[in-house]
């Protein structure tokens, strides 16, 4: 049987059912609120895992699964994102962990470009940080749909309405409660089901372990004071009858639009609310959307094949020393061997060796739909957003690439591992953990690191060290800006640039300066009006236009 005929077995309504299941999401929080704690809980408690790891793992103690890296396990923080794929309540889910490390990497940005619905994690002492709200601005671009996790309930926390009422006025998005806390902290006693009338009740033990869920008729049940003591009864009443009269009540359409939240309270450290949020994220969160291309929409139920490349990523196993691409499944069905068209290089290639990952681990995989994510090894054919794709060619769009904010020089300590060190750094420079400059009239050709974060270049020398034994080290340099320069190579000889500037290229070749301060570059562009002076995003979208070099 041809490869087209065997796809053609596979019915729309096979494809649609395997569509219907799944769910695809990432978890998104300020740093400490508990997104990897969470995560860890929920592996654990659908069987994923055996034992969950602390996040700042005691020598005895496991780290957790989806922190792998060396640096990440060092520090307690996610610095790379990873693929968590499990099972729960007939769905199949599929979790795509992000950072949340304080700096923005732009693997956060590409991974929620590869998800279709996000938690966010507060916490409940701190509610809304400067990173939810860098994070939720993205999702919110994306109009991806939001639950929202409110975590440590255990632990002395802010007023619950108060926290509403930040949600609200801070993200400009309708927060509707589910359930409810009863007490907090040394006082909390578990939440109440809004709908269902049913009090969880959270019982303090050195496994967070929680008592059977009581049903109670409404909260006039006179069980509910002898439950929880009459003080907690009454402030529950007060609470809820606040929230029927100012509160906002769940409504699915406003939720898959993006513009309103679903609110759970519980504690992840001690396993509270964990089963009551799978359950929500299972009936709530959507399956796998429709998607534009360059042919138009397209429907994750029909029968050709399409996805796109969201992440590069090396030395997942050491062994090896391979490389990786992460490719999100669009439409269609995947087969193994299959061969797919690849817009940008203009050919077909066969798709071989691919892995269901769950963060470092891997198996091969014999077949995948929409939603899931899928890794392949890759030998320079894939570039982050990449389309593959059977049937009539097209393309997804671009991922961009972001502007930098910080500057440092990379300095190899060894130079006797000169190959290592380059052979590092195009590494690191394909996955989007960097962009390197140089310059090419410097008689040392040392390069440039541009980054997001400037935990990004911890993470360059931490890799260079771990992976290519190279000892290396990042000196910042006193640039704030870069502008990506486009024109007549007669009107860009001619500018007089500023004394604290550096005129540099990136590893297309194109011309980079970069600014020491936003007076020196607005002056010079204002000087130079037959110049065109870009950021990052902009002059990708404008050399793809006049076709310079391979955008």
């Amino acid at each position: 049987m041809t490869l087209t005929q065997l796809l053609s077995a596979v019915t729309n309504d096979q494809i649609e059912r395997e569509v219907a299941r799944r769910r695809t999401f990432a978890i998104i929080s300020h740093p400490d609120a508990g997104k990897t704690t969470l995560t860890e809980k929920v592996l654990l408690y659908v069987g994923a895992i055996d034992q969950a790891g602390a996040v700042r793992a005691r020598k005895n103690q496991r780290a957790v699964v989806s922190d792998w890296m060396a640096i990440e396990q060092e520090r307690g923080i996610s610095i790379t994102s990873t693929v968590l794929q499990f099972q729960y309540q007939g769905c199949l889910f599929n979790l795509l962990d992000t950072p949340g490390h304080q700096d923005f990497s732009e693997d956060t940005y590409r991974t929620l470009m590869a998800v279709d619905s996000a938690i966010m994690v507060l916490d409940s002492a701190k509610g809304i940080e400067a990173q939810t709200k860098k994070l939720f601005e993205v999702c919110r671009r994306q109009n991806l749909p939001i639950l929202t996790f409110i975590n440590k309930l255990d632990q002395p926390g802010r007023d619950p309405l108060e926290l509403l009422d930040e949600i609200e006025n801070v993200l400009q998005i309708q927060a509707a409660p589910m359930n409810w806390p009863i007490g907090n902290g040394p006082d909390f006693q578990g939440v109440y089901d809004l709908e269902g009338c049913q009090v969880m009740r959270f019982e303090r033990t050195v496994h967070g372990k929680h008592r059977a869920p009581v049903t109670v008729a409404d909260l006039d049940d006179p069980r509910l004071a002898d439950l929880l003591g009459q003080h907690a009864c009454d402030k529950l009443r007060e609470d809820v009858e606040l929230l029927q009269m100012a509160g906002s009540t769940f409504d699915r359409d406003a939720f898959l639009a993006g513009e309103l939240t679903p609110i759970y309270f519980g504690s992840a450290l001690n396993n509270f609310g964990i089963e009551t949020f799978l359950d929500a994220l299972a009936e709530l969160a959507p399956p796998p959307q429709t998607r534009m291309s360059s042919a138009g929409a397209v429907h994750p139920a029909e029968e050709e094949f399409s996805g796109f490349v969201f992440k590069i990523q090396a030395n997942m196993d050491p062994k090896h020393r391979d490389r990786m691409a992460f490719l999100r499944v669009c439409s269609g069905r995947f087969e193994k061997d299959m061969a797919v068209y690849h817009p940008r290089l203009g050919r077909t290639i066969r798709m071989s060796r691919p892995h269901r990952l769950f963060a470092q681990e891997r198996e091969t995989v014999a077949e995948a739909f929409p939603g899931d994510v899928i890794g392949l090894s890759n030998p320079g054919v894939f570039s982050i957003g990449d389309t593959v794709c059977t049937g009539s060619p097209r393309q997804f769009a671009p991922i961009p690439p972001f502007q930098p904010e910080h500057f440092g020089v990379l300095r190899n300590l060894q130079l006797d591992k000169y190959k290592q060190f380059n052979k590092g750094i195009e590494q690191l420079q394909e996955e989007g953990v960097i962009q390197v400059f140089y310059d090419p009239d410097g008689l040392r050709r040392e390069p440039i690191l541009a980054a997001v974060g400037v935990l990004q270049f911890d993470v360059v020398v931490s890799r260079l060290a771990a992976e290519y034994n190279v000892e290396t080290m990042v000196q910042p340099v006193e640039y704030t800006s870069a502008r990506w320069i486009l024109g007549d190579e007669d009107a860009i000889e001619a500018v007089t640039w500023p004394s604290q500037s550096l005129r540099l290229r990136d590893q297309r070749g194109q011309r980079v300066v970069l600014f020491a301060s936003e007076w020196q570059m607005n002056q010079c562009i204002d000087r130079n009006p037959h110049v065109e002076f870009h950021k990052i995003g902009d002059a990708v979208v404008r050399m793809s236009k006049i076709g310079i070099g391979d955008w």
